[in-house]
């Protein structure tokens, strides 16, 4: 549940980060030569209350971001956002925000690896079947897909997360792209180690070999027609629990709502999707699984 108290606690993470991240910049920055003049006025909304605005758009509250901005934003928090600029503004603008919201979410917003992670992929299709050929807006950038549920237009997100249900990494991909793709896993595998539990989409002799070599161990369930294998049953179990993420990818479009079909941009498309999986991780409540251990013969007790 959104309240002020939440909107404000964002907004004060919010706020000393882009100070960090504005006095990095300036560190950088490279200077106007001689006497010639350069435009760098502000914006009259700060970085800072701009990103507040599009994480709160994610708690589930509202779907039309346009009715969320202008009743919501523009008069019952009025106060909290005095130097609120016009909806087309906005809007415009917002596109450079990207830089400071991967950031954001990669310093603050992700957890850590805690030796037991796991993957999974989601698809976030752009527009509808029957329109596939219509789309326009991501015309050679999205590919036709298919997943668990059918086929879809758009683009796949890989997410890997730990135990406590918080998120380590994420990449964006086409529809197309193998989940075993190894670019995706050079991404993904970033910070990893101990055990990483997927399902029987991603066994792969060569990307266990290629994990392995980094000190990951790919744990995944076989296929029927596979020869049976002997399991820990530490593994067996935690193998059950992939349901955490699972549950992140369904939170993260039925909450989150990181997928609709009408997106304008291909730039406000990538800023509503690193919203919501920031958004996702400022939820009090995310699920996880809880670990006792009760003696050194790897017996566990696993609570959802």
């Amino acid at each position: 549940m959104l309240t002020k108290d939440k909107i404000t606690e964002i907004y004060c993470i919010a706020d000393d980060f882009c100070k960090e991240f504005d006095a990095e910049i300036k560190k950088h920055q490279i200077l106007p030569c001689g006497d010639r003049k350069s435009r760098n006025r502000p914006h009259r909304m700060s970085d800072s209350e701009m990103l507040t605005i599009l994480i709160c758009f994610h708690y589930g509250t509202f779907r039309n971001f346009k009715h969320y901005y202008l009743f919501y934003i523009g008069q019952h928090l009025k106060n909290e956002f005095p130097n609120q600029l016009s909806y087309n503004r906005f809007i415009q603008i917002e596109h450079q925000l990207f830089a400071p919201f991967v950031l954001f979410l990669k310093l603050i917003c992700f957890g850590e690896c805690t030796g037991i992670t796991f993957v999974d992929s989601t698809s976030i299709a752009v527009c509808k079947n029957k329109r596939i050929k219509r789309n326009k807006v991501f015309k050679d950038m999205a590919e036709v897909g298919k997943s668990t549920v059918g086929w879809f237009y758009g683009f796949k997100l890989h997410l890997v997360c730990n135990d406590k249900g918080e998120l380590i990494n994420f990449c964006l991909t086409k529809g197309n792209v193998d989940d075993r793709n190894r670019e995706v896993f050079n991404v993904l595998s970033k910070d990893l180690y101990g055990k990483l539990y997927a399902d029987k989409g991603y066994i792969s002799a060569s990307l266990f070999e290629l994990l392995f070599n980094d000190g990951i161990h790919l744990v995944t369930g076989i296929r029927s027609n596979m020869k049976n294998c002997l399991m820990p049953l530490r593994d067996r179990i935690l193998l059950r629990k992939r349901s955490v993420i699972e549950t992140i990818n369904d939170e993260l479009k039925n909450i989150c709502h990181v997928e609709h079909s009408r997106h304008r941009g291909k730039a406000n498309f990538l800023i509503n999707l690193l919203a919501g999986l920031t958004a996702y991780s400022f939820f009090d409540k995310k699920p996880a699984i809880k670990l006792e251990w009760e003696s050194p013969s790897l017996q566990l007790s696993l609570f959802a």
